[in-house]
């Protein structure tokens, strides 16, 4: 181990910096340096590979070695940055001895060693991968000319270019990452298939508009989530993957990261999970609530009667929160990720929402209490059956509902909008 250390460490004073780079076929063959025309700078380096590291001695000199080789076959310049996150063994050790810079983490995380390390980094490219070599990094060449291309932001594709035996988890390979990565398409319109590979690259620029803040596995997901809210031109190319060398369990764990990963796809997703569902949901409730407010009808031979005032009264509920939440939500997200797209946000700012919610749910919440009382004086005061107003109880009682939740989401509301514009205002 200790002439690989050595054999290395003079590797990244002969790294150039590529002035020029074209894409080209993957079966050509990417050792030969005339793909790249080079010349000798002093300025910063056009790659950063980014390691996020926790007792990785084992496997951490594998990955410095084939990144500082790739970079001399590309003639580029380049720079390793480990962001440790607290390692007890002799990986900060080996990291230094071959010429890679240490940023220490604290925060215990992926995310936040991630993080922390490119927040570090002074290339206008980086990458990033695992450090126990179940990722190539040779092969760097390929997210380089990805960018070169035009991409902001290029993510590994396990699925398409190979998963070794032993490689993968037989519950993550067939359950896990399709179904996570299904669900995150279909909510975020995305095209990623593997959202949870860990090697992928960005630009500079491009991950400080991500702006992430998931310092957990779930961080390669919010990656993905915020790239398309700011927009980034998103590429996926092949790569493999491999059996990981280490001689310990991996720092992943099914299924509190499995969960993790969905909270947060669910959160960050208030249209398709909030506020079309409610929508779907308050429409036909305040339809149904209109139509049998006075009582049982008849439609084409089908009854409708107070099982269905029921069923109509949950529908409007339940459809008028998750709007709420729905609103409340993009809000949120907008606070700590100013450059999510958003048609909602111009219009609360603009459009006075306190006073609206406060105004329409205080006359829906007086006129319902006030009704109610009207008809529980009546009903205590006479003798007689009171079934023919139950229809209408329902409704009254809806309605008085609905007005104090918009009362209440309003002044909630005020907040976080007051909380957005003085960040704006920074």
């Amino acid at each position: 181990m200790e002439k690989a250390f050595n054999s290395a460490h003079g590797l990244e004073l002969t790294i150039m910096h590529s002035m020029d780079l074209r894409q080209f076929d993957h079966s050509e063959n990417v050792s030969n340096p005339a793909h790249y025309i080079t010349r000798k700078t002093e300025h910063a380096p056009l790659v950063s590979a980014i390691i996020p590291c926790l007792n990785e001695e084992l496997t951490l000199f594998i990955c410095i070695n084939k990144i500082m080789k790739a970079f001399t076959r590309m003639g580029i310049q380049g720079e390793v940055i480990v962001g440790d996150n607290g390692s007890t063994d002799k990986s900060v050790e080996i990291a230094t001895s071959l010429g890679a810079r240490v940023i220490h983490q604290p925060v215990r995380g992926y995310g936040a060693a991630i993080s922390a390390a490119a927040g570090a980094a002074k290339g206008k490219y980086l990458i990033m991968a695992d450090a126990d070599d179940s990722y190539d990094w040779s092969q760097i060449d390929i997210f380089v000319n990805a960018l070169e291309s035009g991409a902001d932001f290029v993510m590994g594709n396990r699925f398409a270019g190979g998963i070794e035996p032993g490689a993968m988890p037989p519950l993550h390979r067939y359950l896990g990452n399709p179904l996570l990565s299904g669900i995150a398409r279909v909510l975020y319109h995305s095209p990623i298939h593997d959202f949870h590979c860990g090697m992928r690259a960005f630009t500079r620029e491009a991950f400080q508009k991500m702006s992430t803040r998931s310092t957990g596995m779930e961080f390669a997901s919010e990656m993905i989530i915020n790239a398309h809210r700011a927009g980034l031109i998103i590429q996926e190319v092949p790569i493999k993957l491999y059996p990981d060398k280490r001689n310990r369990p991996p720092h992943l764990r099914s299924f509190r990261d499995g969960w993790r990963h969905l909270r947060l796809l669910i959160a960050h997703a208030p249209d398709r999970m909030y506020l079309i569902p409610g929508i779907t949901l308050l429409l036909p409730g305040v339809i149904g609530l209109a139509l049998l407010a006075a009582g049982p009808v008849e439609i084409n031979g089908y009854y409708f009667g107070i099982h269905f005032v029921a069923l109509a009264t949950m529908s409007t509920l339940i459809g008028l929160i998750a709007l709420l939440l729905g609103v409340l939500a993009k809000v949120a997200i907008a606070i700590y990720h100013p450059v999510a797209q958003s048609r909602v946000i111009p219009w609360l700012t603009r459009s006075h929402p306190l006073e609206w919610l406060v105004f329409c749910g205080s006359f829906l919440a007086i006129s319902g209490f006030c009704a109610d009382l009207l008809l529980a004086f009546q009903w205590i005061s006479t003798s007689g059956s009171m079934e023919h107003s139950v229809h209408a109880v329902f409704v009254i009682s809806t309605a008085c509902i609905a007005g104090v939740l918009m009362v209440l989401t309003g002044f909630v509301l005020h907040l976080l909008l007051d909380s957005l514009h003085r960040n704006a205002q920074r």
